[in-house]
């Protein structure tokens, strides 16, 4: 999680700083400027990369704060396709893995059974 959100705050600099690497779409249904994408990638990679300090202090909430922000990062990703396709792409993939990996640590640990 907290890879995943350091890439999205590379990424949202980029954005911001109007690099050249991004492509220039038309008619695209969830237009933002350039910089505003930018700053939405940045602030979400921060928040991302707090959630997965905050996993690994093991709270339970961490875990839910934690699968909340990777699904808005992969939304984020996934409406961001068509300004960088590939690197989008993976990164919907990372957070999609995030999402996968907290559930299951989460219904791995409510089904242990053991009575203390």
């Amino acid at each position: 999680m907290m890879f995943g959100g350091a890439m999205a705050i590379f990424e949202g600099i980029a954005a911001v700083a109007k690099d050249d690497l991004f492509i220039s779409t038309r008619n695209y249904v969830f237009e933002f400027s350039l910089a505003g994408w930018g700053w939405v990638h940045l602030i979400l990679g921060v928040v991302l990369v707090f959630a997965g300090c905050a996993v690994l202090t093991g709270a339970l909430w961490a875990r839910f704060f934690g699968v909340l922000v990777a699904g808005l990062g992969a939304l984020a990703n996934f409406l961001w396709v068509p300004y960088y396709p590939l690197w989008a792409l993976a990164l919907v993939a990372v957070n999609i893995f995030v999402v996968w990996a907290l559930c299951t640590g989460m219904h791995r640990e409510a089904g242990d059974g053991r009575v203390t």
